[in-house]
């Protein structure tokens, strides 16, 4: 019988106990949450007059972790409500209900004897079969599962979650020398399939494979910094982005994992090796004076930076090492650091920068070098081959290349020589790599392993639309690209700056439903950008209303409607896979196809009275047409109420946390999806293209559609005067609000009338036309396209 995992037992309600029930939670998995029982009582407890005895302390700390959960940011959850699929509980009265649930997470405190105490108990309580594994990040798995029964052991593996673990990507699994192959095979695929994780497996080893290679590069960064007289800021400020690594950069990084879990992950490796790697993972003596202090970061209110008001606002300062204050926060500035960033791609950036005789390329070139060697001096013993170690980086610490392939990017050869020139040794297979006429790590669809060219697996469940592009492309223009997904269905990309809406756009979309209803069973509309779609192209809205061109205004969004009524109305299903951020003109793409599968993680919403305006493709229509249609058949309609909740959604410009969120906002609808695995983002929609397609997809009938009119119209406009004179919007809030209001109402018609469409769309344009033309709408998209952020004027 294939194996299945229906519920979970997560032993530890610490952070990243109750975040991995938070994250099985939202996949649908319940589970117990199971801690120890206190040994006293607080002083709510004894006022309220419990006991010891009593279930609520026994219970207490999963119980509170819980409640902490619902008021974590970013939220664990990705719906509030699913805090309901955790059980609270402790492990002496519900030990025994380790026999009902099918895998059991250990995630309590990080020492050896207190681990093999808590599994020697789980062995008893288990049922043969069950699957178990620990959260360490660094102890070793041999070691706990030592004693322990044989159908334990072949069952029982480290599965290595990095936090928060709804957001980051990571699952390290390391299987014992007694793990059965199949349960490893097993945690595999579930964790990718079902958790959505991007999974890699690991040798036994301490730290395993990305924090080994992580903290090694951030204590290398640390001393390279001290040695060459930079500042915490100037580090920061070269290796982000700039390099291909997230915004947190270095010290903002480890301000926000805590001083304190850095320094512990260090000690795991530092107390287990010797020579020089035992002194690079010994931390430099002021971090250790920042932990006494309590500077360990975000958690705390300081660490390497510390936000202060100032005369003009809060502003961010740096801490000296040398002198341990805070200083005003610094930039590096470097010429190469400005060519770089007129670079076109991150392997042109990194050339620029590491071959550059400056500060920042010295730098990074010192930086690079130690972490280049380390990883091909480790990589055999932390993993199973390079590609391993590159996914762990990537998807650990949010590294856009892993070392490997940023090695391919400087060039292997080159670099190479440059290390053995300035004395450095470099792996004998490095060389040899190299010796046999090889150039890359990666080449042709393969990397390099022991000697030979291992061809990289192809996930069938993952589509890369850069490796499909040069041949599938059926048309494109400069907005967007048509591309042949096989099997019959084809794909609409959009590549415009930021993925925003223009008339280019526009024109593929109609261009896209014309041919797919001429030759392929259905369309999907996704990408694999940063954002699905920040919504329309608002720097040619405000120019053109700044030369009073309404007239072209007027053009863009009727034909932007009309597009979006060809995407409800094809005779070919077309699936929209929205991520990330999908907002304003984004969300009304989604909104008429057939079905969006939105990844979880997908910010959706009609957020367009942040710069002024209502939406003007059709979504205040859509949004009111999607609450209705969850309304059961035959039920008594309160058109009122799906008013107000249309009404409410958009005035106060909600956007979803998550796609499960979207749900609740009335985005999505059951005949949605959501897919948890980013990475199979488009494999879903395209098979539910051809779900749909087999199925005997017809479009929606058109029908007249029941409206409010003026007694609805009047009662969304009383709640947003009661705002207004609440202080709470401003003259021009409540301006909109009444052109919002009168669109979603229907205009000046008795309540129960029925419209059709067109009608709503072209009160929703006129709206839009003149909101656009008030100077107060051009100042708010003025100030959103220079500082990113709505103007409430």
């Amino acid at each position: 019988m294939a194996r299945q995992i229906r519920k979970v037992a997560v032993i530890g309600s610490g952070v990243m106990g109750s975040g991995i029930a938070a994250h099985l939670a939202n996949v649908g998995i319940p589970s117990l949450l199971l801690d120890i029982v206190p040994n006293q009582l607080t002083e709510e407890e004894q006022r309220k007059g419990l006991t010891l005895e009593d279930r609520a302390v026994r219970n207490r700390l999963a119980t509170l972790a819980l409640k902490k959960l619902q008021k974590q940011k970013p939220a664990p959850l990705s719906r509030k409500s699913h805090v309901h699929y955790i059980q609270p509980g402790n492990l002496e009265d519900d030990v025994e209900k380790l026999a009902e649930v099918d895998w059991i997470i250990e995630v309590v405190v990080e020492n050896l004897d207190v681990k093999k105490q808590l599994f020697e108990k789980v062995d008893q309580y288990r049922k043969q079969g069950t699957l178990v594994s620990s959260n360490t990040s660094g102890i070793s798995i041999e070691a706990m599962a030592k004693g322990r029964s044989e159908d334990f052991q072949a069952h029982f593996l480290g599965t290595h979650f990095f936090n928060p673990p709804r957001y980051l990507k990571l699952l390290e699994i390391i299987p014992t020398k007694k793990t059965k192959p199949e349960v490893t095979a097993f945690m595999k695929a579930f964790a990718e399939d079902v958790l959505g994780k991007g999974v890699v497996e690991g040798k036994d080893t301490p730290n395993f494979i990305a924090n080994r290679i992580g903290t090694y590069g951030l204590l290398v960064t640390v001393q390279k910094m001290l040695e060459g007289g930079y500042s915490v800021g100037e580090v920061d400020s070269v290796t982000g982005p700039l390099i291909g690594r997230p915004k947190s950069a270095t010290f903002r990084t480890l301000d926000v994992v805590g001083l304190d879990t850095f320094l512990h992950v260090a000690k795991n490796v530092h107390d287990v090796v010797d020579g020089e790697e035992k002194d690079v993972f010994d931390p430099p003596v002021f971090m250790k004076k920042m932990a006494e202090n309590g500077w360990i970061g975000s958690k705390s209110g300081q660490g390497f930076f510390l936000k202060q008001k100032g005369e003009n606002g809060s502003e961010i300062l740096e801490l000296n090492p040398s002198t341990l204050e805070y200083e005003k926060r610094k930039k590096m500035k470097a010429p190469s650091i400005e060519q770089a960033k007129q670079a076109k791609s991150l392997n042109e950036k990194l050339s620029i920068l590491i071959q550059a005789n400056d500060r920042a390329g010295q730098l990074l070139w010192n930086l690079m070098k130690p972490v280049l060697i380390y990883s091909a001096e480790k990589v055999y013993e932390i993993a199973g081959d390079i590609k391993a170690v590159d996914d762990a980086m990537k998807w650990g610490f949010g590294w856009e290349q892993g070392p490997f392939e940023m090695w391919d990017a400087i060039g292997v050869a080159s670099s190479v020589q440059r290390m053995e020139e300035e004395g450095a040794t470099v792996p004998s297979w490095v060389k040899e790599m190299l010796t046999s006429g090889r150039e890359r790590f990666y080449q042709d669809g393969t990397f390099y392993h022991h000697g030979e060219a291992k061809v990289i697996p192809i996930n069938g469940k993952i589509i890369h639309l850069k490796a499909l592009k040069p041949e599938r492309v059926i048309t494109k223009n400069s907005g967007a690209s048509l591309i042949d997904l096989g099997d019959d269905v084809a794909l609409l990309e959009f590549h415009s700056p930021n993925n925003s809406i223009g008339f280019d756009v526009v024109q593929m979309i109609n261009k896209a439903v014309d041919e797919v209803e001429a030759n392929y069973k259905g369309l999907v509309i996704g990408n694999q950008g940063k954002n699905f779609c920040v919504g329309a192209n608002l720097m040619m809205i405000l120019m053109e209303a700044q030369d009073d061109n309404f007239f072209e205004i007027d053009m863009v969004v009727r034909q932007f409607q009309q597009a979006m009524a060809k995407i409800r109305y094809s005779q070919k299903p077309v699936v929209s896979a929205p991520f990330a951020m999908t907002l304003g003109g984004g969300t009304e793409i989604c909104l008429p196809t057939a079905s969006i599968q939105a990844s979880l993680e997908t910010y959706m919403g009609l957020v367009e009275v942040g710069v002024g305006v209502i939406p003007g493709g059709g979504g205040n229509k859509e949004l009111y047409l999607r609450h209705l249609e969850r309304l059961p058949e035959g039920a008594n309609i309160d058109l009122q109420s799906i008013a107000n909740k249309t009404f409410e959604t958009i005035a106060m410009a909600k956007v979803s946390t998550s796609a499960h969120e979207a749900m609740e906002n009335g985005f999505l609808s059951e005949r949605d999806g959501v897919v948890v695995n980013g990475d199979h983002l488009l494999y879903q929609a395209k098979q539910q293209v051809i779900h749909l397609h087999d199925a005997g997809y017809r479009p929606p009938a058109r029908k007249k559609i029941p409206v409010v009119g003026e007694t609805g119209y009047a009662t969304m406009l009383l709640g947003a005067k009661s705002m207004k004179f609440g202080g709470m919007i401003s003259e021009h809030d409540l301006k909109i609000a009444e052109k919002l209001a009168f669109v979603i109402a229907g205009g000046r018609v008795a309540k129960g009338t029925l419209v059709d469409e067109q009608y709503l769309l072209d009160l929703e344009r006129e709206a839009f036309l003149s909101l656009v033309g008030e100077p107060k709408s051009q100042q708010r998209m003025q100030h959103m396209l220079m500082k990113g952020k709505p103007l409430r004027n």
